[in-house]
């Protein structure tokens, strides 16, 4: 059984993870650390988890644990990747794993040096539902793919919340922007080359709330928005010559809507419908990373994925600045 070391009592890691670590098959939460000890015992207690540390330090300098979660804020996602590698962790870290690209490479130098798996927690990229979306496109079942449309939104306006505080690496396109991109990526097995957008952002936090963009793939478009203060929903579509696909809950299944698929193809009246009852997305995850790291050669979103998918949204941000195209 892997062993989990988990780096905070966040949110995401109580609501999410910590259910997924005790449903998995090969892993286990083994230790929570928080600078708060009692925090971090309570939180223990409540899954079960044997190890309770007042400090992440003191997690990583264990020998309780296989390899550490890291749901820290996103301005200490390099950090805390850097100094659990140097401990001989391996490492799966909430998205974005870095706020720039060229961050990412002192963690695959890492990576290497050490011998340790790290990756991106970008849960989507065991989602079955993904897996299908990609292989209606590669076997023609909407012709040739013209156009991407995608949102993400949601209503936040807490001060306190490290998505609305840009020394945090608050903002929608850190928190948000990141998924239609990746997902239109393992879609279509393409890169962007170019962006365009328009950006705001809101005077009180200094974060961005809202961004429309417009991707250039060569043969195909993505176009999407997100924002952090509008109404929540999320959705991709998938537009052919022959037809399109609809991704209802594509990011977080369960919390927007059911996980399906709608496939319409003007040759045929009406649409066929695929869903996926189920699956719990981040065991799929948690499942994968363990395997990995104990040697199987299952396929694990890369750090060289990832500095990809932030290259995007690096230039996204550049882009945001003039009027027209920015090289990615």
């Amino acid at each position: 059984m892997f062993r989990w070391g988990v780096l905070s009592t966040a949110k995401i890691a109580r609501l999410q993870l910590l259910p997924a670590m005790q449903d998995a098959e090969n892993g286990v939460a083994s230790a929570i650390a928080s600078r708060d000890l009692n925090r971090a015992r309570d939180l223990a207690d409540r899954f079960g988890a044997p190890h309770a540390f007042g400090s992440y330090e003191a997690l990583l300098e264990s020998d309780v644990v296989d390899g550490a979660y890291i749901p820290l804020p996103t301005s200490q996602h390099v950090e805390w990747s850097l100094k659990a590698a140097e401990a001989g962790k391996h490492v799966l870290c909430e998205k974005p794993i870095a706020l720039k690209a060229e961050d990412i490479d002192d963690l695959i130098a890492a990576r290497d040096a050490h011998g340790v798996v790290i990756s991106e927690a970008f849960m989507v990229q065991y989602h079955p539902q993904w897996i299908k979306v990609r292989d209606l496109i590669e076997n023609g079942a909407i012709g040739r793919l013209r156009q991407v449309q995608g949102v993400f939104c949601y209503h936040n306006l807490d001060p306190d919340n490290m998505r609305n505080q840009l020394a945090l690496g608050g903002g929608a396109l850190p928190d948000i922007g990141v998924y239609p991109t990746v997902t239109t990526r393992i879609a279509t097995g393409r890169e962007p080359v170019r962006v365009r957008a328009q950006i705001d952002r809101d005077a009180r936090f200094g974060t961005d709330c809202y961004a429309n963009v417009l991707a250039d793939f060569g043969d195909f478009n993505l176009n999407f928005h997100v924002s952090t203060q509008m109404a929540q929903r999320q959705q991709m579509v998938f537009h052919g010559d022959e037809g399109f696909i609809e991704v209802h809950a594509p990011f977080n299944a369960g919390d927007y809507d059911h996980a399906s698929l709608s496939l319409h193809n003007q040759a045929h009246d009406g649409a066929q419908i695929f869903r996926f009852p189920g699956v719990r997305q981040y065991r799929a995850q948690l499942e994968t990373f363990a395997d990995v790291a104990n040697g199987s050669d299952k396929e694990l979103f890369s750090l060289e994925n990832s500095k990809a998918n932030q290259k995007v949204i690096d230039a996204i941000y550049r882009a945001g600045d003039h009027d027209g195209w920015e090289a990615v």
